[in-house]
């Protein structure tokens, strides 16, 4: 990659369903400044990452947007693996604070204990506005609206955060947006306070005539849209047309796996 550039590598676009749809669930491995940063871990991360040909030592730190299984479902596979090929450079793992001692738990529970860890991986707690350090490469997490109406509808019985977030990356030289799974468009407002060189969007969980209409509104060199529902994808053709005509001329890519953007 050219100094100066960014790149997005998706290894994984699917929704939520399982089924008969060959796309991999959410995993994003984004390369910025001289750092590797994966958003996500949705199966078969470890498969994808391996094909890419990202060596153990590669990724310099884990996000995980919510505690979904279709963004943390490839998560211990990855641990197993990284055990297994000799990563040996610590690992940030940064999620919402609920899943630290369930994710521990299961790693234990799966006898990837600590004392056959050639590295060491080091949980961290996702807060909101609160910005990652990767030397060089600034990561602000955003709360999002996601897991709302889950939260009015269990929180009594489930407690719980029901936190999800997005981000935004930022070097001397590029500002990038990802928006993991959001409740509505007003989700993306924190990412947008200032022009991004490219926003990753998911198109599952909001109306896409609604999408279109608002992100001509915002500056943004390129927009990667991913996570479509199966409805949304049955019809994509019509959905590219309308996101055609909507975007005015917006340069715009609607995401499979294996696809590399590079701004």
């Amino acid at each position: 990659m050219a100094a100066g550039k960014a790149a997005l590598h998706a290894l994984g676009t699917g929704d939520g369903w399982a089924g008969n749809d060959q796309r991999g669930h959410s995993a994003f491995l984004f390369h910025l400044a001289d750092k590797s940063l994966l958003i996500d871990c949705g199966e078969p991360v470890s498969r994808r990452l391996h094909t890419a040909g990202v060596k153990p030592d590669e990724v310099d730190g884990i996000l995980i947007s919510h505690l979904h299984c279709d963004h943390i479902g490839g998560f211990f596979m990855l641990m197993q693996g990284l055990w297994l090929d000799q990563r040996t450079r610590e690992l940030p793992i940064y999620m919402p604070s609920e899943g630290l001692e369930p994710v521990r738990n299961m790693l234990r529970a799966s006898y990837i204990f600590d004392e056959l860890l050639a590295f060491s991986p080091s949980f961290k707690v996702l807060k909101e506005c609160e910005p990652i350090n990767f030397d060089g490469v600034k990561v602000t997490p955003y709360l999002t609206t996601h897991l709302d109406q889950l939260k009015n509808s269990f929180s009594d019985k489930y407690p719980a955060k029901f936190e999800a977030f997005n981000f935004v990356m930022e070097t001397d030289a590029k500002r990038v947006a990802h928006s993991a799974d959001i409740g509505s468009i007003h989700d993306l407002s924190p990412l947008l306070t200032h022009p991004v060189d490219l926003l990753v969007c998911e198109l599952a969980h909001v109306e896409p005539s609604e999408l279109f209409n608002y992100l001509p509104t915002q500056k943004i060199g390129h927009i990667a849209f991913t996570h479509l529902s199966r409805p949304f994808r049955s019809n994509l053709r019509e959905l590219k047309a309308q996101a055609a005509e909507s975007l005015k001329g917006i340069s715009h890519t609607f995401l499979n796996d294996g696809d590399i953007i590079e701004v």
